[in-house]
């Protein structure tokens, strides 16, 4: 158990990580938030993270520049899937490699909302690793590829049709679900102990290294289709309330990929608090549904 959930509470010191933890403003499940706040409040994040962050953006730039040498197609996403697989087997703690595979199911739930509630067909493609060995399949680079996939095939398909999204009256929640994996089942060695901000801003620039300058960009700015997806739930939805905790907007201004490592950790977030949201009406729905029957 985390440190701060039965702390006592001290007015004269009170612990941020409880107070964060009680709060009930930021829609997370509550194994989720715990996962979310006992590695945020790691020691690797404490200590390491502000000696890694300055060092993995200056290494973004040392790469940009020695890209500029290197064949314009130069990649080696096998390899860089394998050392990712690699770091987060041996060095990442349990309570990130759960968040980061949580992440993977939970994107493919929501663009699998998206299209089951729009006025056309799109073929999907979703990504739904069973364990870290699954994501060797390049399934980092997939991840971004299937989402701007699939707002480009909405986008065609409703233009073609001359629809647009829509409310939809009874709202179709029947992918939205808690995905098959277990915190225990990640590893839990000795070196387990970097925390997610950390692990990624260490990516990042090997990311940015092993893939081409065009695949690098794309991953960084598909974080700013956290707005254009969140329009289209909430349009469904007709709730634009639910648009208020966004971080990674606007979708048609590209940001600097020096800070696509933060950006990222809000983009899990946002994605991890979205679900979360669904999850909730859908469960509302099924009470409704019940007491109907009854």
């Amino acid at each position: 158990m985390s440190h701060f959930l039965d702390a006592p509470h001290d007015p004269r010191d009170p612990n941020p990580w409880q107070a964060l933890y009680l709060d009930q403003s930021t829609p997370l499940p509550e194994p989720v938030k715990r996962a979310w706040l006992t590695d945020s409040a790691s020691p690797s994040r404490q200590y390491l993270l502000p000696l890694v962050r300055p060092l993995a953006r200056l290494l973004i730039i040392v790469i940009q520049l020695c890209k500029i040498v290197l064949p314009k197609n130069w990649a080696a996403s096998k390899l860089l899937h394998r050392i990712l697989v690699w770091g987060l087997k041996g060095f990442v703690s349990p309570e990130a490699n759960w968040l980061i595979l949580r992440h993977f199911h939970l994107g493919a739930q929501i663009i699998e909302f998206v299209a089951r509630n729009a006025p056309v067909e799109v073929p999907l493609s979703p990504l739904k690793p069973a364990d870290i060995d699954a994501l060797e399949d390049e399934l980092f680079l997939k991840h971004d590829l299937n989402l701007f996939n699939f707002v480009i095939r909405l986008n065609q398909a409703l233009q073609a049709s001359d629809q647009t999204l829509a409310p939809v009256n009874p709202v179709d929640f029947s992918m939205i679900s808690e995905p098959p994996l277990a915190l225990a089942d990640m590893p839990q060695g000795r070196l387990n102990g970097i925390d997610l901000q950390t692990a990624i801003e260490i990516f990042t620039p090997v990311y940015q290294l092993f893939l081409t300058d065009n695949d690098f960009w794309r991953a960084a700015n598909s974080l700013q289709l956290d707005e254009t997806m969140g329009v289209y739930a909430a349009t469904i939805l007709n709730t634009p309330q639910h648009l208020l905790l966004l971080n990674n907007k606007h979708p048609l201004v590209p940001l600097s990929t020096l800070r696509a490592g933060h950006r990222l950790v809000l983009h899990g977030l946002s994605t991890e608090m979205l679900h979360c949201l669904l999850s909730r009406l859908r469960a509302e729905q099924e009470l409704a549904q019940a007491g109907e029957q009854g």
